[in-house]
This record gives structure tokens, C-alpha cells and sequence, in this order.
């Protein structure tokens, strides 16, 4: 990264060139203070942490962090990237919205054989839209779909102006066209998602999700995918197997994480980057600290 060369820290990981191939030698390490791990690295860019004993920062280039906690040293603050893929996010879950809505994905598969899939299909327009997740995601979700003349309703872990308590959740669901989660991975969202949420769906919705894999119970998402239909950023497991049955199911829509990783992140992420660099060198407050370890 431009400009922090002389940073006691390891930014190169920032740019993805540290490949993780051949480790970096403990006398590099031995004097990080500062670490930003590679985006959507592999779990020795996190154990690698172990081996920084003068660690103070782990800047996480995700909004996502369950995946860091075990690894942190104690003493080590940590902050991941909130605001970072807000926008790109939010852009997918509509985009996947439309195109499971519209059957763009079936016009796609249409394609090597000519088929001409002429028909109606469903609109956007006039649904019934809930957002399970009101934090910086939500609210971008929130935004776009505006626009799109929806009746749209968001849903929090508590109720405020604008946002329903999660004790909404499964009345509004009962009355939903399309779901779109939007949550970060906890003990109290994980397989949020199971049989008997799907079960009070209405025949024919839609869930959207851009959150993390675990809030949806992958075999539940079978059982009903001949019933409802799904949209699906993240998966669990994750990366799907090749021969995952999920991959064979025509009202599922798959797309391979890639919510935040577009042309827009890069700018962002250096911005967050110098800026958590600087404010740090300066003894000012960090951004987006999530744990103190």
C-alpha cells in the first residue's frame, strides 16, 4: 500500500501479495504491530497471528469477523471493514433478487440450446420485502429497493423508528415475497433459516441471502427448494463441493461469495486501511473495533 512502507505492520497482505505459499520469517513478524490479513485468505493468514508478539491491530478486510476471534492474541484489538462492501453487497442482493424473480438464470442456461423461454414471470414490483438485518448491509439493501415499489419492511434485533424487533420476524415472514438476509453469523442467527421458518413461507417466495452460509440450514434449503425459491451468495459448506446436490436444484440461484469483491473494493479498502494506519500511529481512536481481545 502507497505511502505506509515505513509502518511497522504487514500491509502488503492488503494487495494479496503475500501468498501464503512460503511463510514470512518470524524476524518480519517479530516486529508487526500493525496486520491486515489477506481478503478471504486461507486459515494461515489468521494462525500467522500467533507468531506476532508485539501485535496490537488486526484489521480484518471484511465485515464478517466470527472467522478471526480464535486466532487473535489476547491484547489485540480487533476491527473489521463495516462500510467497506456495504454498497457492492447491497447491489448483489438486489441483482440476485431480480434475476431469480425474472428467471434471468433460466434464460442463461436456456442459451446453449436456443431454447426461447418466453412467459411471464414475476416482478419485484408490488411484493412484499423483508430484510432481516438492519445494520450497514440492511441499510443499503433498504435503499435501493425503495425505488423499486415494494412493501418493504426491515427487520432488527430490536425495534425502532423504521425497524421491527426480532420478535416480527416470523409474523412478517408469513407474508413475504422475498427475504433477504443480511446478518452477521452469530450463536443466535446461525441456522436462523431451518425448517420451520421456510415452513411459513408462502408458496413461491424467494430468500436472498448475502449474510454468511451458516444462517441458512443447507438441508432445510433442500427439503423445500421444490417449494420456495432461493438465492444464494454464500453457502454452507463453503466453497460448495463440485458434486453438492444443491448445485442441481432449478429454483436455486448460486453465486460464489462474491458480494463485496467488485471494482469498488479496492479504493475502499485502502481508504479504511491508511486511514485505521494513521489514526492508530497517531494514539487516535480506530474505527469499526469489534472485540478487544
Amino acid at each position: 500500500m502507497p505511502g505506509l512502507a515505513a509502518v511497522p505492520a504487514f500491509i502488503g497482505a492488503v494487495d494479496g501479495t503475500c501468498s501464503f505459499e512460503e511463510l514470512p520469517p518470524d524476524g518480519l513478524l517479530a516486529d508487526v504491530e500493525f496486520y491486515a490479513p489477506l481478503y478471504m485468505g486461507p486459515p494461515e493468514s489468521l494462525r500467522i497471528m500467533s507468531r506476532m508478539p508485539r501485535l496490537r491491530v488486526c484489521q480484518l478486510l471484511t465485515a464478517g469477523y466470527e472467522h478471526a476471534l480464535e486466532h487473535v492474541p489476547a491484547g489485540v484489538a480487533l476491527c473489521n471493514a463495516a462500510g467497506v462492501h456495504d454498497t457492492s453487497t447491497a447491489e448483489l442482493a438486489v441483482g440476485l433478487a431480480i434475476a431469480r424473480l425474472r428467471g434471468i438464470d433460466d434464460f442463461a442456461r436456456a442459451m446453449p440450446s436456443g431454447a426461447w423461454l418466453h412467459g411471464s414471470r414475476d416482478a419485484l414490483a408490488d411484493r412484499t420485502v423483508v430484510i432481516v438485518g438492519a445494520g450497514n448491509v440492511g441499510e443499503a439493501i433498504r435503499r435501493r429497493l425503495e425505488p423499486f415499489e415494494v412493501d418493504l419492511h426491515v427487520v432488527g434485533r430490536t425495534a425502532r423508528p423504521g425497524v421491527h424487533g426480532a420478535e416480527d420476524l416470523r409474523v412478517l415472514v408469513r407474508r413475504a415475497g422475498v427475504v433477504i438476509l443480511a446478518v452477521p453469523l452469530t450463536d443466535q442467527t446461525r441456522y436462523l433459516v431451518d425448517d420451520e421458518f421456510l415452513a411459513l413461507l408462502p408458496d413461491g417466495a424467494l430468500v436472498v441471502n448475502v449474510a454468511r452460509g451458516p444462517v441458512v440450514d443447507t438441508h432445510a434449503v433442500l427439503r423445500h427448494a421444490g417449494r420456495l425459491r432461493f438465492a444464494l451468495d454464500v453457502t454452507d459448506p463453503e466453497p460448495l463441493p463440485a458434486d453438492h446436490p444443491l448445485w442441481q436444484e432449478p429454483r436455486v440461484l448460486i453465486s460464489p461469495h462474491v458480494g463485496g469483491n467488485t471494482s469498488a473494493f479496492r479504493p475502499r479498502i485502502h481508504a479504511l486501511v491508511s486511514a485505521q494506519v494513521q489514526a492508530w500511529r497517531a494514539g487516535e481512536p480506530l474505527r469499526n473495533v469489534v472485540a478487544s481481545v
